[in-house]
């Protein structure tokens, strides 16, 4: 696989981590106030996760969706998704505001997510 095939892979992940990141949050922010702080979070995320992986599929690496690469995709976000929580409810302990909380957490599941995403679009078997 060529240098020139990964960075453009990498930059369009981007491209699609930000949209599904800023969807999450968007809808998070809106719901955070009528709902549930975790229901808001885990509503913002399964929409985003949808978005995500066609955009993931169709975008960034080129591929047709399939069940068993949104099943590796789920499973993937799964663990994501409890990691996400995780951090939320651990920001949101140490102080950090309901708006501000999800910031650092972005910051940390984004690297995790790239490499377990990656991993499940670009395995020959998937």
């Amino acid at each position: 696989m060529g240098t020139k095939l990964v960075v453009r892979e990498f930059i369009r992940f981007g491209v699609v981590g930000v949209i599904a990141t800023a969807l999450h949050y968007g809808i998070y922010y809106f719901l955070k106030s009528v709902a549930n702080v975790n229901v808001a979070y885990a509503v913002g995320y399964i929409i985003s996760f949808i978005v995500n992986f066609y955009l993931t599929s169709y975008f960034t690496f080129g591929t047709t969706p399939s069940w068993k690469k949104l099943a590796g995709m789920g499973g993937a976000h799964l663990i994501n998704f409890l990691l996400h929580m995780i951090l939320l409810n651990i920001f949101l302990y140490m102080g950090f505001t309901k708006a501000w909380a999800p910031v650092p957490v972005f910051a940390i599941v984004i690297p995790v997510n790239f490499l377990l995403v990656r991993f499940v679009f670009k395995h020959k078997k998937l």
